[in-house]
């Protein structure tokens, strides 16, 4: 499977090194990328992280946009701009940067996050609430879908609440 599924919540050691899932390094050596590339969520206490086709994503979606436009550089100041390429050792772990760390609020623990084509780092407890709410918006998307008879795929809200850019979600 060429996917980041599943979560895993891991401890940083004396060093501030954390191992990365050795399911979620079997899906980057597969993507080939050189290290792990990690970037402040845009909405959230959270971190993106991926390679290749985190990468392959952002690079699609943002040729999409004017080449000069103001969207396009903002979107690539927050994408790239405040992005970190950290070094993965022999034994699959890296050091988080304080600065990443801040971002998502990370103390001495981090949940893994698999999300398909990328996977997010978050602080635990935020994970946890961030999974309540991701539940009960499914839940209620559910409810809408289920009383109307109408697939998410057909309907423009739902369209609209499930096709966001790279590392955003819809408020």
């Amino acid at each position: 499977m060429n996917r980041f599924v599943s979560n895993f919540t891991n401890r940083l050691d004396s060093k501030g090194r954390v191992s990365i899932p050795a399911t979620f390094r079997a899906t980057m050596a597969r993507d080939g990328f050189e290290g792990l590339y990690v970037h402040p969520a845009l909405d959230a206490p959270a971190l993106d992280a991926g390679g290749n086709a985190l990468l392959n994503e952002i690079d699609a979606f943002l040729s999409t946009l004017s080449p000069y436009s103001d969207e396009r550089d903002q979107l690539s100041t927050a994408l790239f701009g405040t992005s970190e390429i950290l070094k993965v050792d022999s034994e699959g772990r890296v050091v988080l940067t304080e600065s990443v760390k801040h971002h998502a609020g990370i103390g001495d623990q981090v949940t893994f996050v698999g999300l398909g084509h990328k996977f997010q780092i978050w602080e635990p407890e935020g994970f946890r609430a961030h999974l309540e709410a991701a539940r009960a918006k499914v839940r209620d998307l559910k409810r809408t879908f289920g009383s109307r008879g109408v697939s998410p795929a057909s309907d423009s809200r739902a369209r609209t609440a499930l096709a966001t850019p790279p590392g955003a979600r819809e408020k």
